[in-house]
């Protein structure tokens, strides 16, 4: 018997960040590109920025900004905020990951 759950941020009964926008970050952060985020979440560009844009809105700050480093068109990074949330979102899955495992461990021993 195994435990499901799933982990969101919100505030005011809106939804901030959850599992979607964090493999959204997470692409973002690995591609350098909205557009090949996108692509690896095999969603449209456009639907990728709406949702980008609306946690952006509910949070109050920036995700994402242009990376000029890489000199190319379109290109993509994460702001130290959106870093920050990034990791902070990792953190809290693993803390509720292990604690629905030891719960399992805990309650449901001689079920299996």
């Amino acid at each position: 018997m195994k435990i499901q759950f799933k982990v969101w941020l919100e505030k005011d009964q809106r939804v901030l960040f959850g599992e979607g926008r964090h493999q959204l970050l997470k692409a973002i952060e690995d591609y350098g590109s909205l557009v090949q985020a996108a692509k690896k979440m095999n969603m449209s560009y456009r639907a990728a920025w709406g949702r980008l844009k609306a946690s952006e809105d509910r949070l109050g700050f920036p995700l994402t900004e242009k990376d000029l480093e890489k000199g190319k068109k379109g290109g993509l990074r994460l702001t130290p905020e959106g870093k920050r949330l990034l990791t902070s979102y990792q953190n809290i899955h693993l803390a509720v990951e292990k604690l629905v495992r030891e719960l399992e461990g805990k309650y449901f021993e001689g079920l299996r």
